[in-house]
C-alpha cells in the first residue's frame, strides 16, 4: 500500500467514525424526544452517500409517529433541523444528518424518482423542456439524481420556498 492510499483509508475510517458518532448523538436526542411525548419507537442509525441516517421505526399500526411527520413532511423536517442542532452542540461541526419517520422519506424518495423518470421521459418524446411543481432541497436532490439516471440535465430555479426543477432536453 502506498502512503496516498494509507492517508485516503485513514481518512474514510475517520469520516465513518465520525458519522456513527453523529448517529449515536442523534439517537440520544430522538429518544429523550419520543420520552417526553410518551411515543414508541425503535431508532435504526445508518451511514448512507456519506450522511448519516437515522430513522424513527414502530413495530406496531400505530399512527403516532404520523405526528411527527406533520402534514407533507413539515413536522419531520422541523425535527431533523432540532436533530442537526443538537448534533451540532455536541461536535461543533455542521451535519447532514438526514431524518426518517415512520418510512416517510423511503417513500417519498420512491415517488419522487418516478417522478423524476416521467419527466424526463416527457422531456426526451417532446423535446422541451419540463417544470415540476416548487419541491424542498431534499425533494430537488432526489429528482435530480433520477434525471441524471434517466440521462438527462436539470437545474433548479427559482428562490426558496418556490424553488423548482427544470428537466432539460438533451
Amino acid at each position: 500500500m502506498t502512503e496516498g492510499t494509507t492517508s485516503a483509508a485513514a481518512e474514510g475510517a475517520d469520516t465513518l467514525t465520525r458519522l456513527e458518532q453523529e448517529g449515536e448523538i442523534a439517537a440520544d436526542y430522538l429518544e429523550g424526544l419520543l420520552d417526553i411525548a410518551d411515543l414508541d419507537g425503535d431508532i435504526d442509525m445508518d451511514v448512507e452517500a456519506d450522511r448519516a441516517s437515522v430513522s424513527i421505526i414502530s413495530d406496531s399500526q400505530s399512527r403516532d409517529l404520523q405526528k411527527l411527520v406533520g402534514r407533507d413532511g413539515e413536522v419531520l423536517e422541523a425535527l431533523q433541523e432540532l436533530t442537526r442542532l443538537a448534533v451540532h452542540r455536541e461536535t461543533g461541526d455542521r451535519s447532514r444528518l438526514m431524518l426518517d419517520i415512520a418510512g416517510y422519506r423511503a417513500e417519498k424518495r420512491a415517488e419522487l424518482s418516478e417522478l423524476g423518470a416521467k419527466a424526463a421521459a416527457e422531456v426526451r418524446s417532446s423535446g422541451e423542456s419540463v417544470r415540476l411543481k416548487p419541491m424542498t432541497p431534499f425533494e430537488r436532490k432526489v429528482v435530480h439524481d433520477a434525471v441524471k439516471a434517466a440521462g438527462l440535465r436539470s437545474e433548479s430555479e427559482g428562490e426558496e420556498p418556490e424553488r423548482f426543477v427544470v428537466v432539460l432536453p438533451a
